[in-house]
């Protein structure tokens, strides 16, 4: 069963990306490092509801 997830930039907060997860196989919170093209730089995005 997978979900979908909304990933935010943790500099500047916005929502950018979203993606799926498997809640059953993994039940910590996403975080994955990706590009923001609103702070124009490579930041820690987390998982967000």
């Amino acid at each position: 069963m997978r979900e979908i997830v909304v990933l935010a930039c943790s500099e500047c907060d916005r929502r950018n990306y979203s993606t799926t997860r498997n809640k059953k196989l993994q039940q910590k919170k996403l975080e994955l490092k990706k590009y923001c093209r609103f702070c124009r730089k490579h930041t820690v995005h987390k998982e967000t509801k």
